[in-house]
């Protein structure tokens, strides 16, 4: 076999084809994402919720972007080499890649949406849990984001005709995990509440008075649901509400 007869062979060609889109879509990415740093996308899309989302997960908006580019030449280079070498039926296979298109459109938009659903998810739970001063709360704003983002991932790929059964019996088991792990983790939370309501419908002590709790003492600064503030020489105390009923409190009169 010459040079000749080996170049007009299909599969070279669609190999020549398949090596030369790899080349131009990481050129493509490189240049985009240069592009896009020097024509100031960087500044304009700080602190949207898609730019926090993506730099959450440890990349960004100008990076995404760029590697969609490439990853769109990718695509075509590996469909053209596949009809160049002829390895499935021409007319059934483009007719499935123009099914696939809309299907890859509606994927990458329910993406998009879910990342910033997602963070608006987190920025609002986390604003409504604010005033609560215990710790596993910190915890709840990000576990609904991420919630968000594998449910947005699950019907993306669902748009794409991925088999999702397995990813939603796994989000179950999550789900019933978090559940649990979450009780067990918020028990301090939940026996402050239940103090903390106790203490605000018959309030033993209230704003001013002078206190002992355990081995603090001061004058009583706040009392909310889940912690009491006292104060004492400049030194503030935050004592959660459970420890008043475990160690019991003296009010001291003058």
């Amino acid at each position: 076999m010459d040079w000749q007869t080996l170049i007009d062979e299909p599969a070279v060609i669609a190999m020549a084809v398949l090596a030369l889109g790899v080349v131009v879509g990481y050129l493509v990415g490189r240049l985009n994402e240069e592009l896009l740093t020097a024509s100031g996308v960087p500044d304009a899309v700080e602190g949207t919720p898609f730019e926090r989302t993506a730099q959450s997960i440890g990349t960004s908006t100008v990076e995404i972007v760029a590697r969609l580019s490439s990853w769109f030449i990718y695509g075509i280079a590996v469909l053209t080499a596949i009809h160049i070498a002829q390895l499935l039926d021409t007319d059934a296979f483009w007719m499935r890649v123009t099914e696939f298109i809309p299907q890859v459109f509606i994927a990458v938009l329910v993406l998009i949406v879910g990342f910033i659903v997602a963070d608006k998810a987190e920025l609002v739970v986390g604003e409504s849990l604010r005033g609560v001063k215990v710790p596993e709360v910190s915890l709840v704003p990000k576990l609904v984001k991420y919630t968000v983002l594998f449910v947005t991932f699950v019907i993306a790929l669902g748009q794409i005709g991925v088999f999702v059964s397995p990813l939603l019996i796994l989000l179950t088991v999550i789900a019933i995990g978090a559940v649990i792990v979450g009780a067990i983790a918020s028990q301090d939370f939940l026996v402050s509440s239940a103090a903390g309501i106790y203490l605000l419908l018959n309030q033993p002590y209230g704003i001013g008075d002078r206190v002992e709790i355990g081995e603090q003492s001061g004058i009583v600064q706040e009392v909310d649901l889940f912690v009491t503030k006292i104060e004492d020489d400049s030194e503030e105390y935050i004592v959660p509400n459970r420890k008043v009923f475990e160690e019991g409190i003296v009010r001291v009169r003058d």
